[in-house]
């Protein structure tokens, strides 16, 4: 059981996010079929390994003559240079070509940091995701932004760099915990703010029917969700138009995140956190968007935003080491309404202050 997606990078190259139920067998023979079978390289998230190791290897060792791995640690703090560094070495002292295949299996952190090693190994090899959580399969395997975090900010060494297939098998989403679902509803909600507001009542429903513990129910809502990337993706490959409507609370996001260390706060969180800014200072330009459409998933988040402290001018001079600065000028993706994204600069600062005095006291 499974269905794709496309996403068309130009008009002779696309590639397919499968999303189902045991698609990894889909995976090894599609990436079998088309690159050298005589070796898979495979970089895994170490909890995803220890966990689902026996699954991943049950369905890829019959499609390749040799699979070589490795082991990430958890958490952000691997979204790095200096794993990078040990990645690119590892592959190269093992033989690569330019056709030997190379597979990023685990969440966003994984997916960003390999898609930036695929991209930067011999000038580039074959890359696939297999997201193993909700935010990746919605979200950060899909559209081909790689790179590592810097002590100045999120993001801000990497490249474009797009992969040959996403392989979405939610059989992996029934060992992760209700935290980590939460995390990838952020994302999924923010498709409902700028694209399709329905999307905000079937997480409700989804919800509310308990159904954590059964992700082939969430088969629908993570094809519609990562459809609308697709399709934006589509339209613009290197974020020079439509596709900054996708960093909807996100500029806010990596403040936040940076202000917690990549540690106090999950990105799921820190862009649930922004969204309520963002709202905030669409409302304070004009726009009429009810908080609730936020509001009403709060009680499934469990943190608090007191350790960044509530110094609204610190707060915002740090959104001047965002990527997406342009002459020292913040922009920020907002929204005339709701399904109405745009982007506003901003060269005068008290309206975003007190946007974050209002995103501070939301979860002090």
């Amino acid at each position: 059981m499974s269905n794709k997606i496309s996403v068309k990078i130009s008009s002779s190259d696309e590639y397919y996010i499968t999303v189902g139920v045991d698609v990894l067998d889909r995976a090894a023979q599609y990436i079998s079929n088309r690159f050298s079978r005589s070796k898979l390289f495979i970089v895994i998230d170490e909890k995803v390994y220890k966990l689902h190791n026996e699954y991943i290897n049950k369905h890829l060792s019959e499609s390749f003559s040799k699979i070589i791995l490795y082991v990430v640690p958890s958490g952000e703090k691997s979204k790095s240079l200096d794993q990078f560094s040990r990645i690119v070495d590892f592959i190269l002292e093992n033989g690569v070509e330019r056709s030997t295949p190379l597979m990023a299996i685990g969440g966003g952190v994984v997916g960003d940091l390999v898609g930036f090693v695929a991209a930067s190994v011999l000038r580039g090899i074959p890359l696939f995701h297999v997201p193993t959580t909700l935010l990746a399969m919605v979200d950060s395997s899909i559209g081909g932004k790689t790179g590592v975090n810097h002590s100045t900010g999120k993001n801000l060494i990497g490249s474009f760099y797009q992969p040959k297939g996403v392989f979405a098998d939610v059989n992996f989403l029934k060992t992760l915990d209700k935290k980590e679902w939460v995390n990838g509803l952020s994302e999924i909600i923010k498709y409902g703010m700028i694209e399709d507001s329905k999307i905000l009542s079937e997480i409700n429903e989804l919800v509310s029917g308990k159904s954590f513990a059964l992700p082939e129910k969430w088969i629908p809502l993570i094809e519609k969700s990562a459809g609308i990337k697709c399709t934006i993706v589509s339209k613009d490959v290197l974020e020079s138009g439509v596709r900054e409507f996708l960093n909807f609370g996100h500029t806010y996001a990596h403040v936040i995140e940076q202000k917690g260390k990549f540690q106090m706060y999950s990105h799921g969180e820190a862009v649930f956190a922004g969204m309520f800014g963002a709202v905030a200072a669409s409302n304070s330009l004009g726009a009429n968007i009810d908080i609730a459409n936020l509001s009403q998933f709060k009680s499934l988040y469990d943190f608090s935003l007191r350790e960044i402290g509530n110094d609204t001018g610190e707060l915002t001079e740090l959104m001047l080491r965002d990527k997406k600065v342009k002459n020292q000028t913040i922009r920020l993706v907002l929204l005339k309404d709701i399904e109405k994204p745009i982007v506003q600069t901003f060269e005068e600062t008290s309206l975003i202050e007190k946007s974050w005095q209002f995103l501070t006291s939301e979860f002090n």
